[in-house]
């Protein structure tokens, strides 16, 4: 049943794709090149409408028992696709986006889905207290919901490699909530994926990556009833990573955390190879390696875990700093020469009278 239901999902999501990227003057949700831009030209950015639509629309006409059983799911979900919707319509300003985030999140807590143990370190069992419990559920959600919406072009290709991991853990654990959400969510990314490979045809925008993110938020809190916290953020690690060490480059320079800039992960790499299937293909690689760790660690100690975790993000924070070129220009003794030579020598380019 559950291959029928990805195989519509994926021809209901190629039919919609279709149709946008044909009429997308008429649709209006374009994405326009800025100096943060990777692509040179207009390009739709509405292909969050087909993924949304392919994944809920098989579960609405093949699988209406579960939708029926998991409404509460798909609501939440819903909220999120429509935030994501108007953003990429009329530029929603982010505090609406996190009203809308809590909301949802409010849904899942009010249902049993929650995030209430961090994991046990030394023999201790770190459990939050209950009024702690939904504040911190909103934070990890809204957190890794806005991180997969600030891997641009690249959720993609991330989100399939940590879908097919929870549909692993679901697989092994006979999880069919975590099945179902993850193959059909994988089922309409592998379509959505034909149309956005460079040169992209298409884009997802914040009503994809937004949604997306939810759902990849969800199966995360989902997933710890049979793996350990710090074994999720491996599973997950590649948009936490970069947001973390983003946000941190930010604060040591006296900036918002929240400020846009060109500093991501994929950005940098951009700049370093200049090559867009190049950087997916490394970046979706390094994310398969997290996600591999994760899942076959699961079981591991949560301190080691952790500790790997925390040596991972140091070690991501020193290698890709943008100031080390700078760096390594002004503290190189050949360049500096150099440089003084370049600066004595006369200028003998010819000159137009």
């Amino acid at each position: 049943m559950q291959t029928i239901i990805s195989i519509s999902a994926f021809l209901i999501t190629s039919m919609i794709l279709f149709v946008l990227v044909r009429y997308s003057k008429v649709i209006g949700i374009n994405d326009v090149p800025n100096e943060r831009s990777a692509h040179k030209k207009i390009t739709p950015r509405s292909g969050g409408i087909a993924i949304f639509t392919g994944f809920i629309t098989t579960q609405l006409v093949l699988n209406f028992d579960h939708l029926a059983t998991y409404s509460y799911i798909y609501i939440a979900t819903f909220l999120i696709f429509i935030i994501g919707f108007l953003d990429d319509k009329f530029d929603v300003s982010p505090r609406w986006k996190f009203l809308v985030i809590f909301f949802a999140t409010v849904i899942l807590y009010m249902n049993g889905i929650e995030i209430s143990s961090g994991g046990v370190y030394f023999g201790y069992h770190l459990v939050l207290p209950l009024v702690l419990v939904l504040p911190f559920t909103f934070f990890a959600i809204a957190g890794f919901t806005n991180s997969m919406n600030l891997m641009d072009g690249l959720s993609s290709s991330i989100a399939m490699i940590i879908l097919s991991t929870f549909l692993a853990v679901g697989w092994f654990n006979d999880d069919t909530l975590m099945i179902t959400l993850s193959a059909s969510l994988m089922a309409s990314i592998v379509a959505f994926l034909l149309f956005n490979w460079h040169p992209a045809k298409i884009f997802m925008g914040d009503s994809g990556s937004l949604t997306i993110g939810f759902v990849i938020a969800l199966l995360s809190a989902l997933s710890l009833k049979y793996i350990t916290p710090p074994a999720v953020m491996f599973i997950i690690a590649l948009p936490l990573l970069d947001t973390f060490i983003v946000m941190t480059r930010r604060i040591q320079r006296g900036r918002s955390p929240f400020s846009a800039d060109k500093n991501h992960l994929h950005h940098l790499l951009l700049n370093l190879k200049g090559d867009v299937p190049f950087v997916v293909i490394l970046l979706a690689s390094i994310q398969l390696v997290f996600s591999i760790i994760g899942f076959q660690l699961h079981k591991a100690n949560d301190i080691t875990l952790l500790f790997l975790f925390a040596l991972l993000f140091y070690v991501f924070l020193q290698l890709f700093d943008p100031r080390l070129r700078r760096r390594t220009k002004h503290k190189s003794p050949h360049i500096r020469a150099q440089h003084l030579k370049d600066k004595h020598q006369p200028n003998t380019k010819e000159t137009n009278v």
